[in-house]
C-alpha cells in the first residue's frame, strides 16, 4: 500500500476497500457462506424467470412483479458480492474511483426498486382478495407495464444524487474505506468540508424508500385484513391469508435487515466496526437469497412447475404423460 493512503492527497483515483476490519485473518472463511448464498441467489432467480416464462399459465401480474423482483436481486446482489469475494479471496481491494461511484449507484437504485416492487405485489394482494372479479381488468399488462417503469424511473432518480454529491466533495484525508463495498456513508466520512448535505439526503430517501413505501403497503393490508376477517368460514380466512403468506415473509426479510442496518450505521456508534459492515452485507445478500426460496417453497404454481421440470420425463413413464393437475382460483396465488 503506498504511502498516498495515508497521506494527504487531493481526489484519489483510487479507493481500497478493507472488506470486515478486524476479522481480515477470518476472510477466507467468511466467503464460504457469502458465496454458497451468492450461488443461492443466482440459481434460484434465475430459476423464477425461467419457470414464469416457460408457462402461459403464470404469465399474471403477481409473477410479473415476481420476474421483476428476481432481475433486481440479481442486479443488487452481483453489483457488489464479486468484488467482495474478490477482496476475501485473493485481496484484490483496489476500486476505481467512478467504478465505486457506480456501485454505490446501483446499490441504492435497486434497493429503491425492490421497495417499490414489494409496494406494487402489495397492491396486487389488494386487488386480488378486495376485489377479485376485477382483478384481471383492473390490474392489465399495460397496467403492470406503467406500474414497473415508475418504479425503475423513481429507483433511478432518488439514487442519482449519491454519486454526484460523492463526486462534488474534496477527498483530502484517505482513500481507505473501512468496508466491503462503497457504502454511500462510509466514502462520504473521507471526505473533506461539511457534507451535511449527503447525510441529509440519504435520511430523505430512507423516508421515502422505507417510511413511504411501509405505509403504503400497511395501507393495502389493513385494507386486506379487513376483508380476510369478514369471510364466513374459518377455512376460508385461512386459505385467503396464505395467499398473503410470502409477500408477508419477503417484505420482513427485506425491511428488517434494511432498517436495523441504517439505524445502527447512524446511531451504533458503541457497536464494532465488524458489526456495522457484517449488519450491512446481510442487508444486500440474505434477502435477495431468501425471495426465490421463500416463493418457490410457498406458491404453488411455481413449486408444481418446477418439480415438473424436474421430473417430467418419470411421469410420462410411470404416468403415461398425465401430470398433476391443479385447480386455479383467479387472483389467487396458494
Amino acid at each position: 500500500m503506498s504511502d498516498s493512503n495515508t497521506t494527504d492527497f487531493t481526489n484519489p483515483s483510487t479507493f481500497i476497500l478493507l472488506g470486515i476490519p478486524g476479522l481480515e485473518s477470518a476472510h477466507v472463511w467468511i466467503s464460504i457462506p457469502f458465496c454458497t448464498m451468492y450461488v443461492i441467489v443466482i440459481l434460484g432467480n434465475f430459476a423464477i424467470l425461467f419457470i414464469v416464462k416457460r408457462e402461459p399459465s403464470l404469465h399474471e401480474p403477481m409473477y410479473y412483479f415476481l420476474c421483476m423482483l428476481a432481475v433486481t436481486d440479481l442486479v443488487l446482489s452481483t453489483s457488489t458480492i464479486p468484488k467482495i469475494l474478490a477482496i476475501f479471496w485473493v485481496n484484490s481491494r483496489e476500486i476505481n474511483f467512478s467504478a465505486c461511484l457506480a456501485q454505490m449507484y446501483f446499490v441504492h437504485c435497486f434497493s429503491a426498486i425492490e421497495s417499490g416492487i414489494f409496494v406494487a405485489m402489495a397492491f396486487d394482494r389488494y386487488v386480488a382478495i378486495c376485489h377479485p372479479l376485477r382483478h384481471s381488468t383492473i390490474l392489465t399488462n399495460s397496467l403492470v407495464g406503467k406500474i414497473g417503469l415508475v418504479i425503475v424511473l423513481r429507483g433511478s432518480i432518488l439514487a442519482l444524487p449519491y454519486p454526484f454529491l460523492a463526486r462534488q466533495w474534496t477527498y483530502c484525508r484517505t482513500n481507505i474505506i473501512s468496508h466491503t463495498h462503497c457504502e454511500n456513508m462510509y466514502v462520504v466520512k473521507l471526505a473533506c468540508g461539511d457534507t451535511r448535505i449527503s447525510s441529509y439526503y440519504g435520511l430523505f430517501v430512507l423516508s421515502c424508500r422505507i417510511g413511504l413505501d411501509v405505509f403504503f403497503i400497511t395501507v393495502s393490508y389493513i385494507q386486506i385484513l379487513k376483508a380476510i376477517f369478514s369471510l364466513p368460514t374459518k377455512d376460508a380466512r385461512l386459505k385467503t391469508f396464505g395467499t398473503c403468506g410470502s409477500h408477508l415473509c419477503v417484505i420482513l426479510a427485506f425491511y428488517i435487515p434494511t432498517v436495523f442496518a441504517s439505524l445502527t450505521s447512524r446511531f451504533g456508534h458503541s457497536l464494532p466496526l465488524h458489526f456495522h459492515v457484517f449488519i450491512a452485507n446481510v442487508y444486500l445478500l440474505v434477502p435477495p437469497m431468501l425471495n426465490p426460496v421463500i416463493y418457490g417453497v410457498r406458491t404453488k404454481q411455481i413449486r408444481d412447475k418446477l418439480l415438473q421440470l424436474f421430473t417430467n420425463n418419470e411421469t410420462k413413464v410411470f404416468s403415461s404423460g398425465y401430470g398433476p393437475q391443479t385447480e386455479k382460483v383467479p387472483g389467487l396465488h396458494p
